[in-house]
């Protein structure tokens, strides 16, 4: 995983365009890492906003948060909790993930990122980030003496 530098004094942020941008959440003393950190998430950019969409089936929207960090950097997390197990169950396979995870995107500067808005619905996560309106460049006559 790759991180950039921040612009906001020693804290590192993680690179958008890097191959793998999943990390799991904090230190895990149980050196368990997260499949959940797995899910998919897509970034389009729209004439009006920049949509997110994360896949994160059996989560319900309580269980994940969705935040702006310094102004700039996108942050969704949350966790899959460990399902309650009983004395008597045998588990023959746990594919499915759980624990935390954290994703970070670094926004660009069109982002109004003091309207961003999220919703859920069927386990999909959809956060927009309207965008600024493209400034068009003034263009001044100059009348040529001479």
């Amino acid at each position: 995983m790759s991180l950039i530098p921040s612009l906001f004094g020693n804290r590192k942020v993680f690179d958008p365009f890097s191959s793998d941008i999943w990390a799991p959440f904090g230190s895990n003393s149980n050196n368990e890492v997260s499949t959940f950190a797995n899910a998919q998430v897509d970034w389009k950019e729209t004439p009006d906003a920049h949509v997110f969409k994360a896949d994160l089936p059996g989560l319900k929207k309580e269980e994940v948060k969705v935040e702006v960090e310094d102004g700039r950097v996108l942050q969704i997390t949350g966790e899959r909790s460990v399902e309650k197990e009983d004395k008597n169950d045998k588990w023959h396979r746990v594919e499915r993930g759980r624990g935390k995870f954290l994703r970070r995107f670094w926004l660009p500067e069109n982002a109004k990122t003091d309207q961003v808005k999220a919703s859920m619905e069927n386990g999909v996560l959809t956060v927009t980030v309207p965008k600024t309106e493209e400034k068009k460049p003034e263009v001044k006559s100059v009348e040529i003496s001479g």
